[in-house]
């Protein structure tokens, strides 16, 4: 019988790859993100002294996670040692391999071998509580801000001294919202002093709830670009695969919220153009809607639908290296890091205006389309278009490359310094 009454600690190992601060815009021209200013640390740290910790804690570790603790690793050698905490090495609602390895950064599964849903509030809430103070974490990140045991953390941080940051992508347009619910969550959120938001509409969301506005940085959702080229084992588009080889691309959980029956409604509608060359369209993913999702291909008649399954990270990016186009149809939908993947390899995105992605990486008929959710015949649409119209798919393509910054994890490392930033004693002027 397996003894979790320790957290499991992964040890770092080598530093961090190089994280590259350059992007190419359209037009082939090479950009350079301007190098954050150092925050100032709030005490001065005397030589010889133990450095101050910051602490990022998830319910699980995906790929994504890893890259964000990664680069702050990295970016903050000298100044700050970087932790991550996972609360469980499963979660329910991913099909992560489990306790994904980390580089750079010390990582502390509170309950090896445990799938995060299954562990009790008080028992999680104790474990995190401990390992905090323990781990001397000065600057704490949350996710996950509606758990019970991750609430009462926070409250007992705070008046403990810490600082309690938030991480959050959720928008006020991802559902219905009601005044009651919206006063217990601002409840809630009141043990934090600054956040990382997603973007725009995240922010104001955020704000809404009463954070302060200039305590809230956007820079959330990011993963690393150079990940996912590297295990693609492919050039980015336009170039890698030819245009007439690829195909259409779904990366998604089987739930309603990710409207997939739209999808194939679409997806028929452009093989009725189509009849005779159609694309394949490649569904990623599992959940409790595959037997639906199956009947409706079947009952539509579409041969050229493909169900891959639940995908790993590699498989994904290597689907993605062969990529006409993502598509992403949510009818509720906080961000969407598939995008950023896609942005990886320069893949145009066909998205809904309910996705949080479309705030900072799509620009439509820049890099890809903005349909809405229930317009099945507006999606079909730029399928065709990047079908039959190759210039068109290839300047979308290249469009991609002026989103690299805002896909990948140096926005994520900017954000954080910024709110370390806010925290920084502020001089007195001098008269």
């Amino acid at each position: 019988m397996r003894n979790d009454t320790k957290p499991y600690e992964q040890a770092p190992s080598v530093p961090y790859r190089e994280q590259r601060h350059r992007w190419e815009t359209a037009d082939g021209a090479v950009r350079v993100a301007p190098a954050p200013a150092p925050a100032r640390i709030a005490e001065a740290t005397p030589r010889g002294a133990p450095l101050p910790r910051m602490v990022f804690l998830w319910e699980s570790f995906g790929p994504h996670h890893v890259d964000r603790c990664e680069a702050c690793a990295e970016h903050f050698a000298g100044r700050y040692k970087v932790c991550g905490i996972e609360i469980a090495t499963f979660d329910a609602n991913y099909e992560w391999r489990g306790s994904i390895g980390s580089e750079g950064f010390r990582k502390v599964t509170l309950f090896p071998g445990v799938v995060s849903q299954k562990i009790g509030a008080l028992r999680c809430f104790f474990r995190i509580v401990r390992t905090c103070l323990k781990l001397r974490a000065k600057y704490i990140f949350f996710c996950n801000y509606n758990l019970p045991a991750v609430f009462f953390s926070a409250v007992v941080l705070r008046l403990f001294g810490r600082r309690l940051i938030t991480m959050q992508d959720s928008k006020f347009d991802d559902k219905q919202r009601y005044l009651g619910k919206e006063i217990v969550k601002s409840i809630l959120y009141a043990p934090y002093q600054a956040a990382l938001a997603a973007g725009a509409r995240s922010k104001a969301y955020l704000t809404f709830l009463g954070l302060p506005e200039d305590r809230v940085v956007i820079g959330y959702d990011t993963v690393s670009l150079e990940r996912v080229r590297s295990l693609a084992e492919t050039p980015p588009a336009p170039d890698g695969v030819p245009h007439a080889d690829r195909h259409f691309t779904i990366v998604a959980r089987f739930v309603p919220k990710k409207n997939l029956g739209l999808a194939l409604d679409a997806y028929a509608a452009y093989v009725a153009r189509h009849p005779d060359t159609p694309r394949e369209l490649h569904l990623c993913g599992s959940g409790e809607l595959e037997g639906e999702l199956r009947q409706q291909a079947e009952l539509l008649g579409l041969r050229g639908v493909h169900f891959r399954g639940y995908l790993q990270e590699r498989e994904i990016a290597q689907v993605l290296g062969s990529s006409l186009a993502l598509i992403l149809p949510s009818v509720e939908e906080q961000h969407g890091l598939v995008v950023n993947e896609a942005l990886a390899m320069g893949v145009p995105v066909l998205l809904s205006d309910n996705c949080g992605a479309r705030d900072l990486l799509v620009r439509a008929g820049v890099n890809g389309f903005v349909f809405e959710p229930d317009n099945a015949d507006g999606l079909a649409h730029f399928m065709a278009i990047l079908d039959e119209d190759i210039d068109e798919w290839t300047r979308l393509a290249a469009g991609a490359r002026q989103f690299q910054h805002p896909a990948d994890t140096t926005l994520f490392v900017d954000a954080v310094e910024q709110v370390l930033a806010r925290f920084a004693p502020r001089r007195r002027a001098i008269r």
